[in-house]
């Protein structure tokens, strides 16, 4: 039985993909890079920004933090505010809060993690949120995880499921030994859950309603 359900936040709880794809454009922008394909800005959601420019364009950690920063200079201001949560996500959340500790597990810098929560009325159905710094400091999934685990008290990882829609999700809680869902309703390429050895995948928020239902009993 599970006790403790992670969500991760971009492309499981909620879809910021118009926010972040606008904001990552912003950023290349200013290092001459313009106009580029959705499907290229779309891996963007879910991996650490750093990384993702480091690995996608060749940046060098200095350009990568630069291009961090211009992307919040967008993001903090307009890119915030450009999400939603996928239909059915609100109830799902609420219900599962009242039969097992609901937990946010990101990425994304928590200070934007909190006020995405709270502008989509579902923050109180979290009992741990634990995000990145905005110093880029604990952006790695497994820490995030790990840092969740520790503010519950130190439960066991069999008590506990990580929910979320890209490889770096169900890797990071495979690192520190928990069981994982994987949403194909996400960002995710084709395959790539399935490659990483997600032990459940879902299509829908119905889908992994029943599912953390089932978990739970």
């Amino acid at each position: 039985m599970k006790r403790f359900f992670l969500f991760d936040l971009d492309g499981t709880v909620a879809d910021n993909g118009e926010g972040i794809l606008k904001s990552a454009q912003y950023a290349l922008d200013s290092f001459g890079i313009f106009q580029e394909p959705e499907e290229k800005l779309r891996r963007f959601v879910g991996p650490p920004l750093h990384e993702s420019f480091m690995e996608f364009y060749g940046f060098s950690q200095e350009q990568a933090f630069a291009a961090v920063e211009k992307y919040r200079e967008r993001y903090r201001v307009k890119g915030v505010l450009e999400n939603h949560l996928y239909p059915g996500m609100g109830g799902l959340l609420e219900e599962l809060s009242q039969k097992a500790a609901v937990c946010l597990a990101t990425s994304k810098p928590q200070v934007f993690a909190e006020k995405i929560l709270e502008m989509q009325g579902v923050l109180s159905c979290f009992q741990v949120i634990v995000g990145a710094e905005l110093d880029g400091s604990r952006t790695d999934k497994a820490e995030v995880i790990a840092a969740v685990l520790e503010k519950l008290g130190g439960p066991s990882v069999d008590e506990a499921v990580m929910i979320g829609d890209r490889k770096h999700d169900i890797l990071g809680a495979k690192a520190v030994g928990m069981e994982t869902i994987g949403v194909r309703y996400g960002f995710a390429p084709a395959g790539e859950l399935e490659d990483a050895g997600a032990d459940w995948i879902v299509s829908t928020v119905a889908e992994l309603g029943k599912l953390c239902g089932s978990l739970c009993e």
